[in-house]
């Protein structure tokens, strides 16, 4: 070796050296700030999916009321055209009149909705799926009260048997839509998604 290389070969070691005694604490440092930050971001989205999961069981318990008091009411006007049907002296409306009207229970679904479209990877999949089930329900739920109320409005003055039936046939699929969801709302509650 010439006294050229041995500087030149010295010098590339200690840089070497210093190289790694900079480079490992820098990495280190940089591996130890994505873990906190990865650690605090898990955090803040496990407390708003807890949070979500609160007030998805406050709207749940909302639900569950409404379905709980328009069923009897709704049973009230089944009975009430079963009475009547034969009497052509009373009409639809007359019949609704004696009940205090038509009710459809009210489903509450914006909770879900929002985590829905945000956090939902961070919801475990048979919750993912009664939430489903109790959006998809609403929805039916409301296409069915839509023609509920499109064939009374045109059948508001009719007194004829067959079309007090066909409201009862109503009456009776929009009552198990309600059950349906009632079902799905008990098991999340025996679940306890919070």
């Amino acid at each position: 070796m010439t006294d050229n290389q041995k500087p030149t070969k010295h010098r590339l070691i200690n840089y070497s050296k210093h190289f790694v005694k900079e480079i490992i604490p820098v990495t280190i440092g940089v591996l130890i700030a994505l873990a906190i930050g990865n650690w605090n971001q898990n955090n803040k989205d496990q407390n708003y999916v807890s949070e979500m999961l609160k007030l998805i069981d406050s709207e749940l318990n909302v639900t569950k009321y409404s379905i709980e008091d328009v069923i009897p009411m709704q049973k009230s006007l089944i009975d009430t055209l079963q009475k009547y049907s034969k009497n052509k002296d009373i009409t639809i409306m007359q019949n609704i009149l004696k009940v205090g009207g038509v009710n459809i229970a009210s489903i509450k679904t914006n909770a879900w909705n929002a985590i829905s479209n945000s956090k939902l990877e961070l919801v475990d999949y048979e919750t993912i799926s009664l939430l489903s089930d109790i959006s998809e329900g609403k929805e039916i739920l409301k296409n069915k009260s839509n023609t509920l109320v499109n064939f009374v409005n045109q059948n508001l003055n009719e007194t004829n048997t067959d079309k007090k039936e066909i409201l009862i046939l109503y009456l009776q699929d929009i009552i198990g839509t309600q059950k349906s969801i009632q079902e799905n709302i008990e098991t999340l509650k025996r679940k306890k998604i919070y």
